[in-house]
């Protein structure tokens, strides 16, 4: 997950770092740097703030790149600020640099994770790095309640697991239809 998180950083940073003029070229790699610590320590912290119920709502729908999803937003303000305070970036770079980066990236992994063409990714390994290694039963445990709501217990056990992608595959619209219904699609 870091790998893909540093990927996504170098690849949207491009714009919103190097080609910035409101960035000075000295800063590059150390705006980039921040902006990927800051993005995975404050996930973190919203994982060990008990913000379980957001963090799980970054994967409902496709509302992990928009602004105004309240963890994007949140993840906004800590990034900017650490840009300013320890990256010593202007406050309205740092906002602006932030403001970029922030939903490009959080969309296109929140979209890797759940995409089931992406091999090597899953949403799993997403939640063991934002629960720091720890394996964060109570995200995963949202993230199960959620896909209940959407229909995916396929077998009424009361949770989602690999029975129920067993069973969806056999069913028709496969398990395809059945992330469709989780993830908004």
């Amino acid at each position: 997950m870091l790998d893909q998180l540093t990927q996504l950083v170098q690849q949207f940073g491009n714009e919103a770092v190097v080609h910035n003029n409101a960035v000075p070229n000295q800063l590059n790699d150390s705006v980039m740097k921040e902006t990927e610590n800051s993005l995975l320590s404050g996930l973190q912290k919203m994982a060990t703030d008990g913000k379980i119920d957001q963090l799980a709502g970054l994967f409902q729908g496709n509302n992990a790149g928009s602004t105004t999803n309240p963890v994007v937003k949140q993840l906004i303000e800590q990034v900017s600020g650490n840009l300013n305070q320890k990256v010593g970036l202007d406050s309205n770079a740092a906002n602006g640099v932030a403001t970029n980066m922030i939903p490009q990236i959080l969309g296109s992994l929140i979209g890797r994770a759940k995409d089931p063409n992406v091999k090597g990714f899953e949403v799993s390994d997403l939640v063991n790095a934002i629960s720091g290694g720890s394996g964060n039963s109570n995200l995963m445990d949202m993230i199960t309640k959620y896909g209940g709501q959407f229909g995916l217990d396929q077998n009424n056990d009361g949770k989602v697991d690999m029975q129920d992608a067993i069973a969806a595959a056999t069913k028709k619209g496969g398990i395809g239809g059945m992330l469709g219904k989780l993830f908004g699609k």
